[in-house]
């Protein structure tokens, strides 16, 4: 069977909101399959949400204007990325994170990762420091410091969830393919399961293999992948 491998990815960042914040306050959990961000974090009102999806499933005009909608939202978002173009220097990087919408932070740590160094955090510890011991300490002063130890604690932990997805995916792509390749599915997951191998990023990955199957038109083998999909949901922990 061809497949065709992806990855997107969703990093759990808290952003916490400051006085006078650039970072709007927002939570990103990896909770539902959006790795573009379209729908916004997710809400606890479950039986809203219930409701709204079988209000899609029965509405053909409700569901198309709903697609209509995540597809604009998605066009905006990559215009907006295209838009973007990161600087040169670590002082107007951090001007960057802190000018970018919370949702887009996740994909930012993923398109600079190289750039999120040792040398742009110690230029980040010396700014904070500064303003710490600052004999005059104004309300811009104290906005200042919230602000950069927000970002701060975001692009570290996001950073670190970046760091173990990447690492995850590797073996996430030859746990895919044992999958694939077996003759008794239920077996190999049993297997996979006592060697802690069915994890998020297994999911994520098979989610995009089953997306591309049907965009290019191979039901046969996105269905197939389908039943992966809930034999495997039966065993594993999110």
């Amino acid at each position: 069977m061809a497949t065709s491998f992806s990855f997107k990815l969703a990093i759990p960042i808290t952003i916490s909101k400051p006085t006078k914040p650039r970072i709007h306050s927002t939570k990103i959990r990896c909770i539902g399959w959006d790795p573009e961000g379209v729908l916004g974090a997710p809400k606890g009102d479950h039986i809203s949400r219930l409701e709204f999806k079988r209000r899609l499933d029965k509405d053909a005009d409700a569901r198309e204007a709903f697609e209509r909608q995540v597809r604009e939202e998605k066009d905006r978002m990559r215009a907006l990325r295209e838009n973007r173009v990161a600087p040169d220097t670590e002082e107007k990087l951090v001007e960057y994170f802190l000018d970018t919408e919370a949702q887009e932070i996740e994909f930012e740590i993923a398109r600079l990762r190289p750039r999120l160094n040792e040398e742009f955090f110690s230029h980040l510890k010396l700014e904070l420091g500064k303003l710490r011991f600052a004999v005059s300490k104004t309300q811009d002063v104290e906005d200042r410091i919230i602000e950069l130890e927000t970002l701060s604690k975001a692009l570290q932990e996001g950073i670190e969830a970046y760091d173990r997805m990447q690492s995850e995916l590797v073996t996430a792509r030859s746990s895919l393919m044992k999958l694939f390749t077996s003759k008794d599915v239920k077996a190999t997951l049993l297997d996979m399961v006592e060697s802690n191998e069915l994890n998020r990023s297994l999911l994520t990955l098979l989610d995009e293999n089953i997306a591309t199957a049907y965009q290019g038109n191979q039901t046969q083998a996105a269905q197939y992948m389908e039943k992966i999909r809930g034999a495997m949901l039966k065993y594993l922990t999110v």
